[in-house]
């Protein structure tokens, strides 16, 4: 056994042997009413910031609760300073919670923790046990069993955790244009994501970027009566009906200009392992009462909702839509769209090469407007980055399978930013299951999520280390 296992080892054993205690503190941070969107728990998201400080502080790391407009932001850097291998990593999770609403469907108060154990699984339940206090503790537990085992990280690592993640992040971006130097470092760490499932371990590499776009159309200069003036009168309501149904061909594929610029294919081996998950088509369709597969053909449903581009329309509105019946055409119509992308993408163009494709279809004495609603590129890891590589083989080590390859169907923007503001790619390893009731009542995390999370990370500290 050589000294660096013999290392490793001896933090293993100390997170196990201390376990309980983990999930004390876990349960301390649960009881803080962080919900960040709501005002009245301000002072809350506070004590919530103080009290990750005190932690960081505690462990030698050492760490400031910097003021914002909005919450506080908790940014950490190890004290120790000595040259280290590996990259200098930023670890990056948020404190807030989503708010607790509809109440009386918790089976107990959000914001006091029990642990249940059902069909032999035990769990906590609480508000944030998962979204992301679990998680982000995952990592902390992991340093402070470094610390206090070796009295040193294997790595240099910095930590970043944001108060408003849940209520858009409005202080986020400001924060990280302001202290550039201070936060960019090699790697960003993300533990804001999912295992495949309760035993088997992931890595998120492929995040599908956004861009959203509302339009309206506008035809006559007042709602029209359909008697009087149906016929001749334009509609808007048929205009967009139509120029929706082009978006898309029978096969699924999206007929914007160029839309499928920097998409590519998966590799042999991803492709590979994702057609060997235990991944039912049906079974998924199924639970929301459907069966027929209405994405891109050619591709699995897996495939469609993680790996490939969207056109969504996510709201039509125009006319009378009011009980009853009456018999108007109306002036204007209105659609929101939006574009899951991947790959290379550029959001930008997608954006520009849809206005364009509308224009083209609106009639000549008939108006379009545009409505921005944000813009985000895809993010995706190469198979031959180092530390995937590394992480993969750590986690394969504590969970005994071959660490996922994952893609999101949806976005995490700070992923883009971090690669946009600070160029830093980022790599995203979480531990929730897909049944944590995240922004839902009874939300909860697995005991084991939250052991071997801490486990794993212990692990990938040491990997990235070599």
């Amino acid at each position: 056994m050589t000294q660096h296992d013999a290392s490793l080892d001896a933090v293993l054993a100390h997170i196990d042997s201390n376990f309980n205690a983990s999930l004390d503190r876990l349960d301390a941070l649960v009881r803080f009413k962080s919900i960040s969107t709501d005002p009245a728990y301000k002072d809350e998201c506070q004590k919530a910031a103080d009290w990750l400080a005190a932690e960081l502080n505690g462990i030698g790391i050492t760490t400031q609760v910097h003021p914002t407009p909005g919450h506080p932001m908790v940014v950490g850097h190890d004290s120790d300073t000595s040259d280290k291998p590996g990259p200098h990593v930023l670890f990056y999770g948020h404190y807030d919670v989503q708010p607790v609403d509809p109440l009386e469907l918790w089976s107990a108060d959000p914001f006091e923790p029990a642990i249940v154990e059902r069909d032999g699984v035990k769990m906590m339940f609480g508000r944030g046990t998962s979204d992301d206090k679990g998680q982000l503790l995952t990592f902390v537990e992991a340093c402070r069993a470094y610390k206090e085992v070796l009295g040193a990280l294997p790595v240099a690592l910095s930590l970043l955790f944001e108060g408003e993640e849940e209520s858009g992040s409005p202080s986020l971006l400001p924060f990280l244009n302001a202290n550039k130097k201070e936060l960019s470092k090699d790697l960003a760490l993300v533990c804001d994501t999912t295992m495949f499932n309760a035993d088997t371990p992931a890595i998120t590499t492929m995040l599908r970027g956004l861009v959203g776009e509302e339009i309206t159309i506008t035809a006559a200069n007042r709602d029209l009566h359909s008697g009087m003036y149906g016929g001749p009168a334009a509609n808007p309501i048929r205009i967009l009906a139509k120029i929706l149904a082009s978006l898309h061909d029978d096969e699924g594929r999206v007929l914007i200009p160029d839309f499928y610029d920097g998409v590519s294919e998966l590799t042999p081996e991803v492709k590979a392992q994702w057609d060997a998950l235990p991944f039912d088509d049906k079974a998924f369709l199924a639970d929301v009462d459907l069966s027929v597969p209405a994405g891109e053909s050619g591709y699995s449903v897996y495939e469609q909702i993680n790996a490939r581009p969207t056109c969504e329309f996510n709201g039509i509105t125009g006319g009378y839509t009011g009980d009853g019946f009456k018999t108007v055409i109306a002036s204007k119509a209105s659609v929101k769209i939006s574009c899951r992308l991947v790959g290379q993408q550029d959001p930008d163009k997608i954006r520009e090469n849809l206005r364009a494709f509308v224009k083209a279809l609106v009639p000549a004495d008939c108006s379009v407007e545009f409505s921005e609603h944000g813009a985000s590129p895809a993010h995706s890891l190469s198979p031959d980055f180092p530390p995937l590589k590394q992480g993969a083989k750590a986690l394969k080590d504590e969970w005994g399978k071959e660490a996922i390859q994952m893609g999101m169907g949806g976005s995490i923007p700070i992923v883009g930013e971090f690669k946009s503001i600070l160029d830093m790619d980022s790599m995203l390893i979480g531990f929730a299951l897909d049944d944590d009731n995240i922004h839902s009542p009874n939300e909860k995390y697995n005991l084991t999520s939250y052991h071997k999370g801490i486990r794993s990370w212990a692990r990938v500290l040491a990997a990235l280390a070599e």
